[in-house]
């Protein structure tokens, strides 16, 4: 389980210490004790290294300039959980011109103008580029990782509610990223699947994803039937209460998503996504494992929050969300679980039904004796009508 924020290294205010980070969901930051063992990178990564390094070094020699593009965050009292990345790119294009243009939409800003998704994608990361971080009156300063990303908790006096941390580069480039300050009071949240759960993409089938990532217009992607008003409904009256969007998809892909969420009604609130490619330790990165440890970041970083976990039946969701249940009982509100049609079955996993491991993850956690409800239904409307009839609210 990830360490609580507390037991996190933090930079001082007015120039203190400077964080190296690590790629969101990994670690928080590299070990600060020099003699500490650090496990040889992969062979994968050090190619990879090697390749961006390269390819940095000449797009610089033409005069790209280092750019940031932020994320949104949360936080409680006392501390924020800070994401971004740098990136290269040329001296003509405007920020507002960038991939990342539009990520505010994460905080529910106004949308900037719908891209291809293959335009996210054509990034040079910059990997070692030293940020400061004005978090209110706090002043930090932090290196991003290998793959230019910035993950890591700083402390913080910001109030509750929404707030702007400013990024700027040692150029001098800047940018804001929100974060989302989750008030001592709040009891009670909601962690959404995307892929299938509040947007159709038919994942993993490859040629579907790949059109649906790299090439098809954002305006067309498909809302899900009714989860936006489910939402709606399911925080009336606790407007304060926070949505954390959890998906294997890839940081690139953030501003996409958060613009699509924005556009349907979603209700605003921070992504964890994760990264394709090459990891430290393999080849490649597991989309399961990073939704588990995500998850046990939030209950060990938000200790008095129950969840409302909301997934759906055509990948992990079931399983991942039962194991929850089992492990961490008083950490879950209620599970949520929208049920793919026969089309969208085949096309997640070969077959027009859910698998038995899935099925038997449902049946296991509707049996706990916790008394965690557990709702199935074809589209958001079909699980407001469960969560009605289960009493299931957020007060």
């Amino acid at each position: 389980m990830s360490a609580s924020p507390s037991a996190r290294p933090v930079a001082e205010s007015g120039g203190g210490p400077v964080l190296r980070t690590a790629r969101p969901g990994g670690p928080s930051a590299a070990p600060t004790n020099p003699a500490s063992s650090v496990p040889r990178t992969h062979l994968a990564a050090r190619l990879e290294n090697g390749f961006d390094r390269a390819v940095a070094h000449r797009l610089r020699g033409r005069g790209w300039t280092v750019r940031i593009e932020p994320y949104a965050g949360y936080g409680a009292t006392g501390w924020v959980r800070v994401l971004a990345r740098t990136l290269l790119a040329a001296p003509h294009v405007r920020d507002e011109d960038l991939p990342g243009a539009g990520g505010s939409a994460q905080a529910g800003a106004r949308s900037a103008t719908a891209l291809r998704g293959w335009r996210s994608f054509a990034t040079a990361q910059v990997s070692g580029a030293e940020l400061e971080v004005q978090v209110g009156d706090r002043t930090h300063r932090v290196v991003t990782d290998r793959g230019g990303y910035v993950d890591t908790v700083l402390e913080s006096d910001l109030a509750p509610g929404w707030h702007d941390v400013r990024l700027t580069t040692a150029d001098g480039a800047t940018a804001t990223a929100p974060v989302h300050v989750i008030g001592p009071d709040v009891r009670v949240g909601i962690v959404s699947d995307i892929d299938d759960t509040v947007m159709v993409t038919r994942l993993p089938r490859p040629f579907v994803a790949a059109w649906n990532v790299f090439m098809r217009h954002e305006n067309a992607r498909e809302a899900v039937p009714g989860m936006a008003r489910l939402y709606a409904e399911l925080r009336t009256g606790h407007r304060e209460t926070p949505v954390v969007y959890l998906s294997t998809g890839a940081w690139n892909a953030a501003p996409t998503l958060a613009r699509f969420l924005r556009r349907h009604r979603y209700p605003a609130g921070p992504l964890l996504l994760t990264d394709w490619g090459p990891t430290n330790s393999g080849w490649f990165r597991s989309g399961p494992a990073h939704k588990v440890a995500q998850l046990r970041r939030l209950f060990a970083e938000l200790p008095d929050v129950q969840w409302v976990l909301v997934g759906d039946d055509g990948q992990r969701d079931p399983q991942i969300y039962a194991g929850a249940a089992q492990h961490f009982p008083e950490r879950v509100r209620a599970i949520l679980i929208r049920q793919l049609t026969f089309g969208e079955h085949v096309l997640a996993h070969g077959v027009p039904v859910p698998t038995t491991d899935q099925v038997r993850a449902e049946q296991d956690a509707a049996r706990r004796p916790d008394g965690i409800p557990v709702i199935q239904g074809e589209d958001g409307k079909a699980l407001l009508r469960g969560v009605r009839e289960r009493g299931v609210d957020l007060s």
